[in-house]
Parts: C-alpha cells; sequence; structure tokens
C-alpha cells in the first residue's frame, strides 16, 4: 500500500476538496470489487486515502506528521507526536485502518490501538462492539434524481449463520466454561511497545470476552457466528438527492461476531449527467431553439420537460436568450415541502437556405429598418 495517500488518489498535495472528491470518485468507481475488473485491495487504499484527506482535521495532522511518523518508526527516535507522545514505533497509517473486507471504515482504530498498550476496554465493551459498516458507491440517472428509485444491490459481506443464528456453537451442543480464560472471558498478557512493557488484561480470543465455549464448533462459520456471502439489500434513493450525497441503511453492514448486531451501510450516490437537463438547487435548466418567425411574431412551441412534452406559449418580440420559467416542473426537496421550476433558455434559430421569396422578405425587412 502507498504511504502517500495523495499518490493513492493521484492528485496533488495543494489539491482542494472538488479535486479531492473528483479523484476519488473516478478511481472508487474504476476499482469498486463489484464491477467486472475491479480490485478489492486498491478500492480499499483509495478509500482509506479518501477518508483522511477528505477531513479537514485528519489531513491537517497527516500533512504535519504522516512522514516524520514513519521515519520514526524505522529508526527508534522519539520527539513530539500527537498529545506529547513518542513517534518511535508509530505507522501513522494504522490511525486510519479501515481493516475487513470490501470498502469498508469505522470499527475503532483509535480504541483498539490504545486498548492494546494500556489494556483499555476489555472484555465486555468489546462484546456490545457492532459490526463494521460499509460504504459503496451507486450510480442512478437524472431521472431517478428527480423521481426518486428504489434499487436493489447485492452484496458480498458477513452475514449472521443461518445454521447456528449467530451463536457460533454446532446446533444442539452444549456449552462449557472456557478452558483459556477460566470463565473470565478475560486473559492476561504481556506486550512491548514503544512506551515499555506492559502487562494488560484483556478479552480471551477462544470465547471472545463471553467466558463459555460450545463443545463443537458450528461447522458452517467455525464459531465466529458468521459467513461471508452474497446478500440482495433494496435501498430507497428519495427524489430530489444530490449528487455526491450519502444516504444510510440501518443494519446493513457487517453482521457482529457471535449475534452481535450488524453495522450500517452508506450510499454514496452518483447523479449520471443529462444530455439536455441539468440542475441548480431545485431547478431544472434547459435550452430550447425556435424558429426566427415564432420569436418575432409569438406563437407555441413543443418542449422536453423531465414528464414530457409540453406545449411553451412564445411571446411576440421574444430575444434570444430570454429564459422562462414554468412552475412545479423541477426538483423536489427531500423532505417533499417543495418543487422547484424548470428553466427554459430560447435561443432563436438562423433560417439557412433560404428561398428566392424569403430571402425577398428578410431584404424588404432589412431596408424597413428590422
Amino acid at each position: 500500500m502507498s504511504n502517500n495517500f495523495y499518490e493513492t488518489l493521484g492528485i496533488s498535495k495543494g489539491a482542494n476538496e472538488d479535486e479531492i472528491k473528483k479523484a476519488y470518485r473516478k478511481l472508487a468507481h474504476k476499482y469498486h470489487p463489484d464491477k467486472s475488473g475491479g480490485d478489492e485491495k486498491k478500492f480499499k487504499e483509495i478509500n482509506e486515502a479518501y477518508q483522511v484527506l477528505s477531513d479537514k482535521a485528519k489531513r491537517q495532522q497527516y500533512d504535519q506528521y504522516g512522514q516524520t511518523f514513519e521515519q520514526a518508526g524505522r529508526n527508534g527516535q522519539g520527539g513530539g507526536g500527537f498529545g506529547g507522545f513518542s513517534q518511535g514505533g508509530f505507522d501513522f497509517n494504522d490511525f486510519f485502518s479501515q481493516g475487513g473486507s470490501g470498502a469498508e471504515f469505522g470499527g475503532g482504530a483509535f480504541e483498539d490501538i490504545f486498548s492494546d498498550i494500556f489494556g483499555g476496554g476489555g472484555a465486555r465493551s468489546r462484546r456490545r462492539q457492532k459490526g463494521r459498516d460499509i460504504q459503496m458507491d451507486a450510480e442512478i440517472t437524472f431521472e431517478e434524481m428527480v423521481n426518486g428509485v428504489r434499487k436493489n444491490i447485492k452484496l458480498y459481506k458477513s452475514a449472521v449463520c443461518e445454521r447456528c443464528k449467530g451463536a457460533g456453537g454446532e446446533p444442539g451442543t452444549g456449552s462449557k466454561k472456557c478452558p483459556t480464560c477460566g470463565g473470565s472471558g478475560q486473559v492476561r498478557k504481556t506486550s512491548r511497545s514503544f512506551f515499555g512493557t506492559f502487562s494488560q488484561v484483556g478479552e480471551c480470543p477462544e470465547c471472545l470476552g463471553e467466558g463459555i465455549v460450545f463443545e463443537r464448533k458450528c461447522r458452517e462459520c467455525g464459531g465466529d457466528g458468521r459467513v461471508k456471502k452474497y446478500q440482495d439489500i433494496a435501498i430507497n434513493i428519495p427524489a430530489g438527492i444530490q449528487d455526491g450525497q450519502t444516504i444510510s441503511v440501518e443494519g446493513a453492514g457487517e453482521a457482529g461476531a457471535k449475534g452481535v448486531g450488524a453495522g450500517d451501510l452508506y450510499i454514496l450516490v452518483h447523479v449520471k449527467p443529462h444530455t439536455k437537463f441539468s440542475r441548480h438547487e431545485l431547478d431544472i435548466f434547459s435550452t430550447e431553439y425556435v424558429p426566427f418567425s415564432v420569436a418575432t411574431l409569438g406563437g407555441k412551441v413543443e418542449i422536453d420537460t423531465i414528464e414530457g412534452r409540453l406545449v411553451l406559449k412564445i411571446p411576440a418580440g421574444t430575444q434570444s436568450g430570454e429564459t422562462f420559467r414554468i412552475k412545479e416542473r423541477g426538483i423536489p426537496d427531500l423532505r417533499g415541502r417543495n418543487m422547484g421550476s424548470q428553466m427554459v433558455k430560447v435561443m432563436i434559430e438562423t433560417p439557412k437556405n433560404l428561398s428566392r421569396e424569403q430571402k425577398k422578405l428578410i431584404e424588404d425587412l432589412k431596408e424597413s429598418g428590422l
């Protein structure tokens, strides 16, 4: 994995927020594991870099400490770091490790680091820790953005084992006191770090803090209570969502170990550009070309809207570039309380290949000063 998040996203160190977001979207779309030719490892690196560089505070810390932490870890040197801690032995990337498979994040990176050092947390806190969150991208059309859409997606993720219902034991098998921790759910271990040698009490790796184990582990999940498999998930994308907004589905992330609740699913929505329409806030903008005669004398023309064709009345003397508002033909807000308009910019078509009679009429108009 590249230690330089800027190189990972292919941007300069002075890149602004829009450049960072644009680079991330392009690479995430290219390497997404669910796409043909996707690269799960590469996607994970891209996601990790984006999570840091898109956050002002994290980016500032990375710019200030990232390279010195890495160098100090190799040389065993001290120095100032976060909160006055020594830099020796730290790899800055560990602070933002995403963990797991696929596009995942969360899971308490900071808590895990300092729990390992100081023995914090313990078995009880780990038992309450839900499964990891998942982040993914979804692309919708302009029309789906205006009207809202329900999409079915397929995710490969940890799910509750159907055989043992997440308990981890082979059905019908009894339980017993964990022989590793004696039923306490905790074990004492000694670890070395850049602070020195520490003796700490941590979660028992055999029973995961439960204090009991089954006589036989579930043959389907191996005792973890989870299995990796594809799952179909229905997501509702509301009308009016902005390009780049994220929606969440509670409990649709990775399942937790041994029956602990699942994390959440976060969907980053991308709206495909439309060939005719564009958006500004709740309004839809479009351009229509009208004949010279209609713009001069007035008349009616058919125009395109998201809901289909519509007749627009053109007043006499309309100038090229004038914009007409069609109310209630725009985009609803996410709460459904307001509706934008369609703004139609009129451009006058200059006639070509005129007949002799038509040229004569234009010349007469020219001579009359029009």
